[in-house]
Formats: structure tokens, sequence, C-alpha cells
């Protein structure tokens, strides 16, 4: 038997799709917007790395996005990449961010968790065996930032029977035409990219952004969430109000850096929370402006 057969726990974890589901059910029901955070799986360590994980959601976060360290992240600002490089050199791989995620579901069975990162670690890993495993951990979703929509049934044909959600990304460019093939089979929400270019590097024009978010509304039913160039509370608080979620990741992921830079690390998940909490009071108090 393989190490990875010996490591993984097929025992399957009420989640997935359904979770995503139950999650934007309840923050409809509550008249607010979701908070959606990313951070680096592993990052600075592994273990601070899962410190952070339960940070996340101990601060308010909604759903999670834990990113798969990737030596190739094209799509990925320079904070986010410094992330990636951190936990590689940690160690971290496919199989650790699947462990760290079960071991999240040991004290959290309800905040949604979707992996965000690249093709290439799922293709190596084997896509059937990655959904069944992913699955299993705990994982509720994937965002696969450069799988086209006209390739994703290579992926889809196992995440779908899983019960995996496809969250997929809609950018400013994508055309009235193209639309529906992009969201035509998404599941769990739509992450609608704000700004063009890699992460971090600019802020957004909500000015722009609410025609965009109606044009998406038109085409799906799915929630839309909101990100890149969104970084602080108060440009949460105003995203909030035109979308169903918002998503924060570059700017957390700079407080991570930040306690690695100053030496301390292990202050890493207290930072993080910090942070969160007050994005989550951002959000809620749209709800209760609105």
């Amino acid at each position: 038997m393989s190490a990875m057969a010996e490591t993984i726990d097929r025992s399957a974890v009420p989640g997935g799709t359904a979770r995503i589901d139950r999650r934007f059910a309840a923050l409809k029901a509550e008249g607010r917007a979701g908070l959606v955070t990313f951070v680096t799986a592993g990052d600075p360590d592994l273990d601070t790395g899962a410190r952070v994980l339960a940070a996340l959601a101990e601060a308010g976060a909604d759903v999670i996005e834990l990113g798969v360290p990737f030596t190739d992240p094209m799509a990925d600002g320079p904070a986010i990449q410094r992330a990636g490089l951190r936990a590689l050199a940690a160690g971290v791989t496919m199989i650790k961010v699947l462990d760290m995620v079960r071991a999240f579901r040991a004290t959290d069975t309800d905040t949604p968790v979707i992996l965000m990162g690249y093709y290439n670690p799922i293709y190596a890993y084997g896509a059937e065996r990655f959904a069944a495993d992913a699955m299993a951990a705990g994982v509720d979703g994937l965002i696969v930032v450069d799988l086209p929509a006209e390739e994703e049934e290579e992926l889809v044909r196992f995440t779908d029977p899983a019960g995996l959600a496809l969250v997929r990304l809609v950018a400013p460019t994508t055309s009235v035409e193209r639309l529906p093939s992009v969201v035509g089979r998404a599941s769990g929400f739509l992450y609608y990219v704000s700004i063009t270019g890699i992460t971090g590097t600019a802020s957004a024009d909500i000015s722009r952004v609410a025609p965009s978010v109606a044009r998406i509304r038109a085409a799906s039913e799915l929630p839309v969430a909101i990100g890149f160039g969104i970084k602080t509370p108060e440009q949460a608080a105003a995203f909030a109000a035109i979308g169903d979620a918002v998503v924060v990741g570059s700017a957390i992921v700079q407080e991570v850096e930040q306690a690695v830079a100053d030496g301390a690390p292990e202050t890493a998940p207290d930072r993080v929370r910090h942070l969160v909490s007050r994005l989550a009071g951002g959000v809620q108090s749209a709800a209760a402006r609105a």
C-alpha cells in the first residue's frame, strides 16, 4: 500500500456543494453579504498555517478559500506568490493540504472550505482520486484559475459525482456572449474578479463593478462574490452592499508575511484574527445600513 493510500481517510464528510448552499442560504436569511477569506495553505509553516485557518473562522469568515501552493502561480500578485514559496519551502503538498482541511473539520463542520489554485497539482494527483479524497477530507469546492470552461469536463466529470462545487471566475473582460458558457456548469457561487491583472495590486472601482454584478445575476441564480482589490473594512462594507459576498485575500496574506518579517511567525494567527474581525464588522455594517 502506498504512503498516500495509508494517509487518506475516505470516510465521507457531509458537505461539498450542499455546505456552501447552506451557508449562503443562512446569509440571505440574515439579510447580509458574506465574508470570504483567502490564505495560502501551510504559510508560513504547517503548524502555524493550521492555526491561521482556524483563526479565520473564529474571527468571522463565512467561507474560506485555501490556496494550494504552486511553483508557477501566474494569476497571483507578489504577496501571494511569496506565501506560496514559503509554504512550498515548509514542505506543503496537496496531500498535506487535504490533511489540514481534515484536521479543521474536526472542530468546524459548518464553514465551507474552497481549495483555490491551478490545475497542474490536481492533474498530477489524478483528477478522479483528487475529487474523492478532497470530498472525504471535508473540502467543499474548487476554484481552478487556469481551467477554461471549455476544458472543464475532464474535472467536472469527477467533481460533480463527488459533490464538490466548481466555483467559476467571471472577469471584467468576460463578454455577454461568453458569460453563459462560463457560468453554465458552475456551482456553489460565482467569483467576480473586480479588476484586471494579478491579485493584490490595485483597488476595485465600485462604480464599474455594480453593473457587472447585475449582468452576472441576470445570467445565473448563483450567489456572486466580489474579489480582487478589496483590502479594508471600509471597502468590504461598500462591496457587501452590491454583492452576495466579498473576498479578501492579499491583505490577509500580508499579515502573515509581516509576522514572518518581524521574526515572530507565531503571531500570525492573532494578526489574521484581528484583521478578519474588522473585515467581518465592515461586511455586517453594510447590512445594518441597508
